[in-house]
């Protein structure tokens, strides 16, 4: 598979190359295995993860005030609908789809009472929010800065809310965007990650990264100091989210939907919703390739510069450097922005991600190749690349888009495979991707070079298709930044 790419300024990654090492071995093409097929009408079907998320939706929509919401069984590949007041009807609808099914005390109405309670009474720096299905409560958690009154402040609410409604953790780090110096794309003194290529509501090439990185300057370069080759057009931090569209200075930039991790790229052919429970990667520019699971959505989180709603909660791991990196699935789909949080990947941590199907509604942008030599938005027969759309025969189905630099270390959204059959077998999409080029970190090659990527100034990996794996993000849309977060 050939990927048209640009010329892109070696980076290398400081940390996390044994995280790379054991992430990678997860997404080898295997991935695309065919599901079993539920015989049993009654039975939970076998699912995918992107299978899981499209069933949520519909069953969201089906059992209306019974529903009070879902998660995935990784371990048992199920889909774990819950439900309140569930007479036999609605529970033989939802077995019937294919999920199982289990009944809790609290309707989606009361826990979304009881965040906006939360939000009335407890908006704090340093706290976050977000509704666990697993435990059918809201899950809060608060960093080291919440203490004395704050804290008191904080449990006073939570225990308002009753016994059975919300639980409290501490987190042993701080909350903060992951915006810092040093990684694939730069401005000023800030260095970001690109999470996402894609095309503009006006056709041009560009890209997705943190919001915060969008507000912090203008004008981005691929390396530091260097001229700027794109402009931000769009961003949003705090409030509503924590994302940005930026769009390339040349409209004849090449920006392929992929995500290279070094060995293998991962082809992002769509974007999905985040399932609580799923198994989701994420690439850095500091910490290179990490795995870990959806904990929460719609996460509300109090960082020191405002509150930013919507998020997806995970425990992946994340460092300074990484924001506005990529967060995906084993499949190619494309699912969050690297927003901030706290702990690193040693001691671990909370980490949030803008979701990217919220993003890209937001911004009017697109999923797939931007740029010359992008396929359209229908399906391609035959061609080499397909834009947003599925692919037929061709060597390239774009739905991703290439994480090339952006501030605040973001991570890619990479997604999984489109058109899955919802409990049916997988469409055996393709586990070709986007590229995640890591950025430098302090300047300094200190750490393994994810796929090409220099390493102390040695070459350390192959390039993909005989191309460098690019170090930073370049923003012509030829590779990832890695860097989930940057210190901001």
């Amino acid at each position: 598979m050939s990927h048209k790419r640009i010329p892109k300024r070696k980076a290398a990654i400081a940390v996390g190359s044994v995280a790379a090492l054991g992430a990678a071995a997860l997404l080898l093409p295997n991935a695309n295995a065919s599901q079993d097929g539920a015989t049993d009408a009654a039975a939970p079907k076998t699912l995918k993860s992107a299978d899981a998320s499209d069933l949520a939706s519909q069953l969201a929509n089906l059992l209306g005030d019974a529903f009070a919401g879902s998660y995935y069984d990784s371990d048992k590949q199920q889909l774990v609908v819950n439900v309140v007041n569930g007479d036999n009807n609605v529970i033989v609808q939802a077995k019937k789809a294919g999920a199982a099914v289990r009944q809790v005390d609290n309707s989606m109405a009361e826990l979304e009472a009881g965040a906006q309670t939360l939000k009335t009474k407890a908006t704090i720096p340093g706290t976050s929010w977000a509704v666990d299905p697993r435990t059918n409560k809201i899950l809060v958690t608060a960093d080291t800065t919440v203490t004395g009154n704050k804290w008191d402040q904080l449990e006073s609410t939570v225990q308002g809310l009753g016994s059975n409604m919300a639980t409290i953790k501490k987190s042993a780090g701080t909350f903060k965007t992951f915006a810092s110096g040093g990684d694939a794309i730069f401005a000023g003194g800030a260095r970001c990650s690109l999470g996402f290529n894609v095309t503009a509501g006006d056709g041009s090439p560009a890209f997705l990264t943190a919001g915060h990185c969008g507000v912090a300057a203008e004008q981005w370069s691929d390396s530091e100091g260097g001229q700027p080759i794109a402009t931000v057009d769009q961003a949003t931090f705090p409030g509503d989210g924590d994302f940005a569209l930026v769009k390339y200075d040349d409209p004849n930039t090449q920006a392929p939907s992929e995500v290279n991790l070094g060995d293998q790229t991962v082809q992002i052919t769509q974007a999905a919703d985040a399932t609580v429970g799923s198994q989701v990667f994420r690439m850095g520019s500091t910490t290179g390739l990490a795995d870990g699971q959806v904990l929460g959505l719609d996460a509300t989180v109090n960082y020191p510069e405002g509150t930013v709603t919507g998020l997806i909660q995970t425990n992946v791991c994340a460092e300074p450097g990484d924001s506005g990196g990529s967060l995906f699935t084993q499949d190619g789909s494309a699912i969050g922005l690297t927003s901030g949080g706290s702990g690193d990947c040693t001691a671990g941590g909370e980490t949030f991600f803008q979701p990217v199907t919220t993003a890209l509604e937001a911004v009017g942008a697109t999923l797939g190749d931007g740029g010359a030599g992008a396929g359209g938005a229908g399906d391609q027969a035959g061609g080499e690349e397909a834009g947003a759309g599925d692919q037929a025969g061709g060597e390239e189905a774009g739905g991703g888009q290439d994480a090339g630099g952006q501030d605040a270390g973001g991570q890619e959204v990479g997604g999984e495979g489109a058109g899955q059959e919802v409990g049916g077998e997988g469409a055996g999409q393709e586990v070709g991707g986007e590229e995640a080029g890591g950025q430098e970190v302090g300047g300094e090659g200190a750490g393994q070079e994810v796929g090409g990527q220099e390493v102390g100034g040695e070459d350390a990996g192959q390039g993909v298709g005989g191309e460098e794996a690019g170090a930073g993000n370049d923003q012509t849309g030829t590779g990832q930044d890695n860097g989930l977060n940057e210190n901001h």
